[in-house]
């Protein structure tokens, strides 16, 4: 059984967004190889690395020798609630996703925000992240 013509070509250029979509995805993805997830790595991010901070973040990073940087994120249960904490977690998460070109590779970087983080605005707390991790180049 064969697709009449006019669904054959709505199927190939759905493909075609798809892919293209994917394609996007893939360079503002934040995959898991981007990201700590073992304890161990957080344990040596603060052990044996170094702190900087600005008035709404707190960062611990060290060299990994990958050719990525990752991330982990430490948010303490003083800033508020579980909705709260997820806010602060969600809105920094979305800062790498769309800025980790922009990042130095090869840093295992540890985040912690400040009280101050909860009330500011979005495009302030980009500006501020950003400006911090970019001082790891030097």
């Amino acid at each position: 059984m064969s697709w009449p013509a006019a669904e054959r070509k709505d199927a190939t250029a759905l493909h075609a967004f798809n892919s293209k979509r994917s394609m996007r995805h893939k360079l503002f993805a934040y995959p898991r190889s981007c990201r700590l997830v073992r304890r161990a790595d957080f344990d040596a991010v603060y052990r044996h690395g170094r702190r900087r901070s600005s008035p709404s973040f707190a960062i611990f990073y060290r060299p990994n020798e990958l050719d990525i940087s990752r991330f982990g994120m430490s948010v303490k249960r003083t800033l508020g609630g579980a909705v709260l904490r997820n806010r602060i977690r969600r809105r920094m998460r979305e800062i790498l996703r769309l800025n980790r070109q922009e990042i130095a590779s090869g840093w295992d970087i540890v985040i912690h925000p400040r009280p101050s983080a909860l009330t500011a605005d979005y495009a302030l707390l980009s500006a501020e992240l950003l400006k911090l991790l970019q001082t790891l180049r030097a």
